[in-house]
């Protein structure tokens, strides 16, 4: 039961763009208790459905810039591959670690910057 509510959870903040992997990847290792690389391979199994789906709904409501889209796609293939090499590369314990100072650099990034809707007054006032 647990497990589906980690699902339905993780399902809802992915399709808001929000890192629904977050969600999972700490569930799976810290209660699961499943290496890191595999949580991460779970974890991207598990969003293709809910990407697919979220995908479809955000385009009808008009909210992908398609272009912006594709320019991403070659870059983000690339560092795809390389990063998946590299987790192979790096062992278990410093993948953990990594992927801690990430959530944490984010995350106090996001704490501390301003609002978009802050940023575009002060732009406009100068």
């Amino acid at each position: 039961m647990i497990q589906a509510l980690v699902g339905f959870l993780s399902g809802i903040i992915a399709s808001m763009g929000l890192g629904g992997g977050f969600v999972l990847l700490i569930w799976l290792t810290l209660f699961e208790d499943v290496a890191q690389r595999s949580a991460q391979g779970i974890n991207l199994l598990f969003f293709l459905p809910i990407a697919l789906v979220s995908v479809i709904m955000h385009l009808r409501a008009g909210l992908i810039d398609k272009k912006l889209v594709l320019s991403l796609i070659p870059g983000g293939i690339v560092g795809a591959i390389l990063g998946t090499i590299g987790s192979q590369v790096v062992g278990n314990d410093l993948l953990r670690k990594l992927y801690a100072l990430f959530l944490l650099a984010f995350g106090l990034r996001e704490l501390f910057r301003k609002s978009p809707e802050k940023q575009d007054k002060n732009n406009q006032t100068e």
